[in-house]
């Protein structure tokens, strides 16, 4: 008989080590930390309580998470009602900054809108090439990652040479986009491929809407 066949008659058999319980106290397997010789019992102690520290720190990972978007929601939430408290483009846009770059923490901020039926003067509305506008056609959720966009790139201004990642949000009336949202980090990793789009989808939904309600 060989350990195969051991463990093989244990599983077939659940309750061999009920029914023989001085096994516990005789037998010993080496510590789990250490070189010393311990029972069964006291090793299985300790398989428990790296079980339990296990699922205690998994516990508190997830009780971060939710504070985290417990946190973000709320942010979320004021963001909203700024954009509701709007009476004008000039209001509208002094909110959608101002809580981007400081309640966010987004050091930088760019907005391109075309295709209005009001004609408004400002960067804001300054020509945009038409590979951005395929481009922001495109996409399907917000792209995040770093700035391949010369054009977009430039839309920073002086903090452009600065600029590591980038998250761009498509603005839409319906199917078609008629402009673009684009935050800017000098931190690598603030944007990056792969990372969850959720809110920013919705921050893109929000402006797209509040916009709308400017423009027309």
């Amino acid at each position: 008989m060989n350990a195969d066949d051991v463990a093989r008659y244990l599983k077939q058999n659940p309750d061999f080590l009920a029914q023989h319980s001085e096994l516990f106290a005789e037998l010993t397997v080496p510590h789990p930390h250490g070189g010393q010789a311990i029972s069964l019992a006291e090793r299985q102690l300790h398989a428990l309580r790296d079980k339990i520290r296990q699922l205690e720190h998994k516990l508190a990972e997830l009780i971060r998470f939710g504070e985290e978007n417990d946190e973000l929601g709320e942010k979320v939430h004021r963001f909203s009602l700024a954009l509701l408290d709007a009476a004008d483009y000039d209001s509208l846009r002094h909110a959608l900054f101002h809580h981007l770059q400081e309640d966010f923490a987004v050091p930088h901020v760019a907005l391109r809108i075309w295709n209005s039926v009001i004609a408004h003067d400002g960067e804001d509305f300054a020509e945009v090439s038409e590979a951005v506008r395929f481009y922001a056609g495109d996409l399907r959720h917000p792209y995040c990652g770093a700035p391949g966009h010369i054009e977009v790139l430039g839309w920073f201004g002086q903090a452009a040479p600065h600029v590591r990642s980038v998250a761009l949000m498509p603005l839409r009336r319906g199917a078609q986009v008629f402009g673009l949202l684009a935050l800017g980090s000098e931190e690598t990793e603030r944007f990056y491929a792969g990372m969850g789009t959720l809110y920013l989808g919705r921050i893109g939904e929000l402006v797209s809407v509040a916009l709308l309600r400017q423009l027309g």
